[in-house]
């Protein structure tokens, strides 16, 4: 198998893992410009960079990364609802991740964000795969 087979035959976590890193970026910048220019609890800063990054990573993962198809809106909505249902049980993740980080264990808050963006990077790939983006048979008349 070449290098080309192989790239082939991962490219939805090679894709996922490129756009991932686009959706950390987003995250993690703008978590850190709140951090840095603002007064804010870390909370909300990781609130507000969750919301960017989630928008982010609906629409990369949609379109290259699953090619998820459809052709209703109630469809399309489905979707999109399952994407921010399933991100958010890894928002709840992230602000526990962060709680323990910064607050109990008293970490700094942007090495937190960055330990806790590669967990939920994970957990955020299993859902898409098997839930969100899967791939259903069509059925032939």
């Amino acid at each position: 198998m070449g290098m080309k087979d192989l790239i082939k035959k991962n490219q939805a976590i090679i894709l996922y893992l490129v756009f991932g890193v686009l959706t950390t970026v987003v995250n993690i910048g703008v978590f850190a410009f709140f951090e840095t220019y603002t007064n804010w609890n870390y909370q909300i800063g990781t609130a507000i960079a969750w919301i960017a990054s989630v928008l982010v990573a609906f629409f990369t993962n949609k379109v290259w990364v699953f090619s998820s198809g459809y052709t209703t809106w109630r469809a399309f909505w489905r979707e999109l609802g399952s994407f921010f249902f399933f991100r958010l049980l890894t928002y709840f993740m992230e602000v526990i991740i962060m709680w323990v980080g910064v607050s109990l264990m008293k970490d700094n808050a942007i090495l937190v964000k960055v330990a806790d963006n590669v967990i939920v990077v994970i957990v955020n790939y299993v859902f898409s795969k098997l839930i969100i983006f899967k791939q259903h048979e069509t059925k032939k008349d």
